[in-house]
Order: structure tokens, then C-alpha cells, then sequence
């Protein structure tokens, strides 16, 4: 039977990594994989995960089963950083632990699906696996134009999207530091949305996967709270992989938020079904690690400092990017006022091939860049072969 499936293509940036590694140049530069990476390029284990860790080294006495929830203490302790010390507390919320990012906005579309929709409007060009998942669900995905080419948000696109949308469907957003852009909405742009939203009575997926690396932890929240003030019902993904630099031990988080508890009970007994037949039980040892860290002042404040760390280094780059003006036919000041590791530069294939393979310079082939990737030392290599690449 297996001689009847189809070849699936390998995926595209696996095999950017694998180029990249097979490449003998000292001088190459890697913007294809999307972690953070420090001024050495190096990818460090937080320290405050560190001593989390060695902690529940010491005290762990049991690797048994916790349930479909996983770690009650990280999904609780976590709520306030996602929705504010002021989030509702009357049982209108409730979440459950799930691998990773991926893992949440999986369910979270499943939920929307069980729960009548069958579209999703979705702002493009957006992160790959989003397509793949709705595919998947076999959810009609509805795209519109999510980035003007000055590098603000479209909104004729999205009001014109919105206003198009049926009572029923489902809309995936994402909630600061847009994958692949870097083009977020401002508050009152969120505002517009979200009273959009509620209008037409579409069901919000909100997609939060790089909280703190854009204006701040507090401020990378506006758009989910404008989403909360104007509807009743917000699905809500979140990934700490990022902001807590766990990428392989993925932890994420699902949340629903509905009208009353017992609707959100209800959604949330939906979410634990199809997390059985999904994952069965969430891994553990990085939302263990998290709940620690979570738990104790001292740690909370270290992890919070570590990811201003993250989020100035990535901010100074595209200050130093949006300084060059323009590399050959690229404007690189829309680089400043976008948020998070990732901008898509408007290069063809042709070109991001050219870039490779004359001047070391890796990416994916949609122009997207991982900012973090870059250096006070490696940025003006970048900028030559951009402007040779395009001038």
C-alpha cells in the first residue's frame, strides 16, 4: 500500500540549512533558521532555564503521567504575561499545556472548526506551517494582503476581508512580531480590527509566538487585549519556545477564552478530546522549567532582563539596517518601525539564489530574513551583496 503515496517535497528550509552547513566560506551568513541568535551567533540556553532546570533536576521525584492539561502551574502562572495581571478571573479563561506553538495553533484550529467554521481569513504572506495546518483540517483558507510595500500594515485589505467574512468563520491572527514581515498593527488599527471582528462575528485564533521581542512584554499584549475588549470568544496560541529559548523542548500553550464558563468548559472539554487524539499528554521538563522560573521573583526577573537582551540586540540591527537606507533597489528604513526577528525583503528567488551562491548569504526563498542573524560585523557584507544582487 505504501507504493501509493505520493512524494511529498522535502522542506524548503531544512534544505537551506543543509546548503548552509555544506558551504566551506568563513564569511557566510545564515537568516534562513528562525531562532535567536546573540552577537556571536550563538543560540544560548537562558540562564534563568539553566537554574530552573537544576532545580527540578534536585527536586523532580516522578516523571509519571500529569494529564491532558500538563503543568496546571505553568499554564496558571503563565496567564498574567499573556493577558495582563487585570485578565479575567471568573473562570472565562482556561488553558492546558501543548508542544509547543505549533501544537496550540493546531488545536486552536481544530476548535474553530469543531465549533462551525469552515474558512479562515489569514493576512499574507504568513508562516508556512499556518497553510499547511488549515490544509490539513481541510479549512478553506482565505487570504488577504497583509503589508503595503512601505512596510505598514494593509488595511484596506483586511477591512475589505472582513467585511466580506460571514457570522461563523475564523480569522488567525498574529499577536505581535509578524512571521514573516515584521509588520505589526498599532493600537488603533487593533482597535479597528477587533470591532471589525466582533461585527461580522468571526471567531479570533490569536497567534502569540514572540512575546517580549517586540515593544515589550506588556506592549506585544495590545493586540490581544484590543481583541478581548470587543469580543466574547478569542482562541488564543502561545509559544514560549522563543521567549524562553526552548525551542526542542516545545512548550506552548492553548488558551480559550469564551462568553461565560461554562462556555468556555464546554470548548475546553472539545480541546482535551482532540488533544487525546492529537498528543495524549503535553512533554513536560521545559513547562517544569518555566512554572520554576515562574514561581520565584528572583528567576522571573532574570528571564524578563534576558529577553530585553534579545529584544535591544534585535531592535539595534534594524536601527543599523534602517541606517543604510537602501541596499541597490532595496528600501531598508521600513526595517525600523517593523517588530521581531523576521522581514521579508522584496528580492526574486532568482535573487535570494544569487545571493547564496555568490556571496554566502542564506535565506528563505520568499526574501524572508531572520534579523537576529545578523552582526555589527556581518551587516555591511549583507548590505554589499544586496545592492550587487539588486542594483
Amino acid at each position: 500500500m505504501l507504493d501509493q503515496l505520493t512524494q511529498q517535497p522535502a522542506d524548503a528550509l531544512l534544505a537551506i540549512i543543509k546548503l548552509f552547513n555544506a558551504d566551506a566560506r568563513q564569511d557566510k551568513i545564515d537568516l534562513g533558521v528562525g531562532v535567536y541568535r546573540t552577537a556571536d551567533g550563538a543560540t544560548p540556553v537562558f540562564r534563568a532555564i539553566k537554574a530552573a532546570e537544576k532545580r527540578l533536576w534536585e527536586t523532580q521525584d516522578s516523571k509519571g503521567y500529569l494529564g491532558l492539561v500538563g503543568d496546571e502551574g505553568f499554564v496558571t502562572r503563565l496567564m498574567p504575561y499573556v493577558f495582563g495581571a487585570d485578565h479575567p478571573a471568573d473562570g472565562r479563561i482556561a488553558g492546558m499545556q501543548t508542544p509547543g506553538g505549533t501544537g496550540a495553533v493546531r488545536l486552536g484550529a481544530a476548535i474553530a472548526k469543531a465549533a462551525g467554521a469552515t474558512r479562515m481569513l489569514i493576512g499574507t504572506p504568513s508562516w508556512p506551517n499556518h497553510a499547511q495546518i488549515l490544509g490539513d483540517l481541510d479549512l478553506e483558507m482565505v487570504g488577504f494582503n497583509h503589508a503595503n510595500t512601505d512596510g505598514s500594515a494593509d488595511m484596506d485589505a483586511i477591512r475589505s476581508a472582513l467585511r466580506s467574512a460571514n457570522a461563523g468563520d475564523a480569522i488567525l491572527l498574529h499577536g505581535c512580531c509578524h512571521n514573516p514581515t515584521g509588520v505589526d498593527y498599532t493600537p488603533a488599527e487593533w482597535d479597528e480590527i477587533a470591532a471589525l471582528i466582533a461585527q461580522r462575528g468571526v471567531l479570533p485564533l490569536v497567534d502569540v509566538a514572540y512575546q517580549g521581542l517586540g515593544n515589550g512584554m506588556a506592549e506585544d499584549r495590545l493586540g490581544l487585549k484590543a481583541v478581548m475588549a470587543h469580543c466574547d470568544e478569542v482562541l488564543v496560541a502561545y509559544s514560549c519556545d522563543k521567549n524562553f529559548g526552548v525551542y526542542r523542548d516545545r512548550v506552548g500553550a492553548f488558551y480559550v477564552v469564551g462568553k461565560n464558563a461554562d462556555d468556555t468548559n464546554r470548548a475546553m472539554s472539545n480541546a482535551f478530546a482532540l488533544a487525546r487524539a492529537s498528543w495524549s499528554m503535553p512533554p513536560d521538563h521545559g513547562g517544569a522549567a518555566i512554572r520554576i522560573i515562574l514561581e520565584d521573583e528572583a528567576l522571573t526577573a532574570d528571564w524578563l532582563a534576558e529577553v530585553e537582551e534579545m529584544r535591544d540586540r534585535i531592535n539595534a540591527v534594524r536601527a543599523k539596517l534602517a541606517e543604510a537606507v537602501k541596499a541597490g533597489s532595496v528600501d531598508l528604513t521600513p526595517l525600523a518601525r517593523q517588530n521581531g526577528m523576521f522581514a521579508t525583503l522584496p528580492v526574486s528567488p532568482e535573487q535570494v539564489k544569487q545571493l547564496r551562491e555568490e556571496h554566502g548569504v542564506y535565506m528563505a526563498g520568499s526574501g524572508r530574513i531572520n534579523v537576529a542573524g545578523l552582526t555589527t560585523n556581518n551587516i555591511p557584507k549583507f548590505i554589499h551583496a544586496l545592492a550587487d544582487v539588486t542594483g
